[in-house]
Parts: C-alpha cells; sequence; structure tokens
C-alpha cells in the first residue's frame, strides 16, 4: 500500500485490475487504492505474473502492507517468501512519488529524478507539464548547500519544546499599545533595561491576576503562588530562558541587575540549574531587533507569554490635543484552555498601566 499524500496512513483496495495468474506489465494499472482524499491507479512495479494477492477489494490495510506478489514468468512461488510481518513494521526504503505514466515516461526519456520535481497535479502528482517545465527550466536544479547545522543541543530542546506547545496550546493573541515615554526617560536616566520594566510590571499584574500565573496539569489548573518570570535571552546556540524568581518581591533596581548578570551568563552558557528552572511566566523583547509587533510561542508548560516591540515616536491624543509621545506593542500569547480573552486583556491593560504609571 503506497503512501499517496503526507496525512495517509492507511487505505482501501477498491478494485483489482488483474486476476492471480494473469501476466502484468511494469507501470500498468494494477489495483484501484481509495485513500481519505482520493482514489489512485497503483502500477505494476515489475512484469511478471501476478502470483497471489493477499488482499482483497473493499479492505483497509496500513501505509505499506503488501498487497500483492509478482513473480518472474519462470519463478517458483512458495508461501514461505511472504514476509511474516507487514512491511509497515520495517522503515521505508523509498519515497513513493505520485506521476502520471506520461510523466514517468518523459523523465525516463531525459533522464529527469522525478524526487527533484514539484507537481502540480492532484494531491501533488507530477503531470507531463511539470517534467517539461523541470527540463525547460534550468533553475529547477536543486541549489547548493553551502553547509548543515545540525539539529542539536540546545536548539534542538528548543525547538522540541516549541513545537509541543505550539501542537498542544490553543493560541490566542491580544494586542495594545502602550505609552513609555516615562519608561523611555527613566531608561536613559537610569540605564535600566526596558526588559526589566517589562518584568517589574508583568510581576506586579501576575499578583493581581493569577490565573495568568498557571499551568495546565492534565485535567488541573495549578496556580502558581510564586511570581517566577523568565526573559527570553538570544544566544549562539539557540534561544535560552533565564527565571528571575519571586520578582514581585523585588525593586525594579534589583530586577535590572539580575536580568543583566542573568543574560550574560546565558550568552556564555554558565545558567546553573536553578537558574533555569521554576518559571511561572515568560517575557520576550524583540524591539533591539527593531521589530514592531510580534505574536510569540508559549513557553511550557506556563500559560501565557509577552512580546514587546521596539519603542517608536508616534503622534497620539491626549487630552484633546495631538502630542508626540513613545508607543511601544506588546503582544499576551496565552493557553486558551486555561485563560479567556476577558482575563487575558484584562491582565494586559494591567501591565500597561503599571508602565504608564511609573
Amino acid at each position: 500500500m503506497p503512501k499517496l499524500s503526507l496525512t495517509m496512513k492507511e487505505g482501501t483496495v477498491g478494485k483489482w485490475y488483474k486476476k492471480e495468474g494473469d501476466i502484468v506489465n511494469k507501470e500498468e494499472p494494477l489495483v484501484e487504492v481509495v485513500s481519505e482524499k482520493a482514489t489512485y491507479d497503483v502500477e505494476a512495479p515489475a512484469s511478471g505474473i501476478l502470483r497471489k494477492i493477499l488482499v482483497e477489494e473493499g479492505l483497509d490495510v496500513p501505509v505499506n502492507e503488501v498487497l500483492a506478489v509478482i513473480t518472474n514468468q519462470d519463478e517458483e512461488f512458495l508461501e514461505t517468501h511472504l514476509p511474516s510481518e507487514p512491511l509497515s513494521a520495517a522503515p521505508e526504503k523509498e519515497t513513493v512519488v505520485l506521476a502520471s505514466p506520461a510523466a514517468k515516461r518523459l523523465a525516463r526519456e531525459q533522464g529527469v529524478d522525478l524526487s527533484l520535481i514539484t507537481g502540480t497535479g492532484p494531491e501533488g502528482r507530477i503531470v507531463e507539464e511539470d517534467v517539461e517545465r523541470f527540463v525547460a527550466d534550468k533553475s529547477g536544479k536543486m541549489p547548493k548547500i553551502k553547509d548543515t547545522i545540525a539539529l542539536t543541543g540546545l536548539r534542538k530542546t528548543s525547538a522540541e519544546r516549541l513545537s509541543m506547545s505550539f501542537r498542544t496550546a490553543p493560541h490566542s493573541t491580544v494586542v495594545m499599545e502602550v505609552d513609555v515615554s516615562k519608561a523611555v526617560v527613566l531608561h536613559e536616566k537610569s540605564q535600566v533595561s526596558y526588559t526589566a520594566i517589562l518584568v517589574k510590571a508583568v510581576a506586579s499584574a501576575l499578583v493581581e491576576h493569577q490565573m495568568v500565573n498557571s499551568s495546565l496539569d492534565e485535567n488541573r489548573i495549578k496556580i502558581f503562588e510564586e511570581v517566577n518570570v523568565g526573559i527570553a535571552v538570544a544566544t549562539e546556540n539557540g534561544l535560552i530562558v533565564p527565571v528571575i524568581h519571586n520578582a514581585n518581591g523585588k525593586s525594579l533596581e534589583e530586577i535590572g541587575n539580575e536580568a543583566s548578570e542573568l543574560t550574560e551568563k546565558a550568552r556564555k552558557g554558565k545558567l546553573s540549574k536553578e537558574e533555569l528552572s521554576g518559571g511561572t511566566f515568560t517575557v520576550t523583547n524583540l524591539g533591539m531587533y527593531d521589530v514592531d509587533f510580534f505574536v510569540p510561542i508559549i513557553n511550557p508548560p506556563e500559560a501565557a507569554i509577552l512580546g514587546a516591540g521596539r519603542v517608536n515616536d508616534k503622534p497620539v491624543v491626549v487630552d484633546g490635543r495631538v502630542e508626540i509621545r513613545s508607543i511601544m506593542v506588546l503582544s499576551l500569547s496565552y493557553d486558551h484552555r486555561i485563560i479567556d480573552g476577558a482575563p487575558a486583556s484584562g491582565f494586559l491593560r494591567k501591565v500597561k498601566e503599571e508602565i504608564e504609571k511609573l
């Protein structure tokens, strides 16, 4: 049973075009297969005699299950030659390339590898026009690879965690503009980072909006007593999130000093296990990269994450007058299994208030 689409796990044998003992020719339609999306004619992989049909019409079988046996005309066939278990239990040795008979014929004539061609037919099936286009267009060749980077270590762990988060947690995001004019003055005067200011505001908001400071464990929502805010740090080896523990009990200066120390340790790879564990919420700031707005992915098993963009001077209406204010866009991604839109918006509004009242 060929795998005819990326999501196909099993197929149904619709109709056999040959019966046992018939002569078959290579690439001759042999059996009709019905997948979850369409119906295909599977061609004979070789010429010979159809010795044994193993799956009758109307039956469902997994991908890679043996459907039938074809032998040479003078080849002896024994039942013991059949596999003791389905081929689906073994690794795939080659990828099935869907192509029309005309496309296969033209590919053989032109010496073209069909696996290099993107099909435009149903379910990605390669048709004759695709082969003609590939032959005519020299840019159809695979680009040369300059370097290969193995997905290992920290980068692999980060990729697995974020993939798991995006698959399991239904993400939703609310966005809000914040007047950071006072924060800009504070930043320029005391050199405290915008990330530290965000962490301080978030810590205060989490005390008031406790559901955001939580995690889903099977069918139970666990609300954390501690407010431990992680800060996303980009390193040469990938994204890492050191944690400022009990951030709600620390001053802005303490948070700023700890954030700077943790960031430096992260980039040197010297963070301890304690400094990397216990987070209940994460802040990620891409403002230094001139990013205006983005949608962050939740750091599992937390319930939400706050993303911050760069500071922009914009005209705003204040008490009926147009003034130039420094504006930052905040985006809160949250797990909709735990938090609904209204409480998520209430939390973000509280963060906004904490920043604007500095």
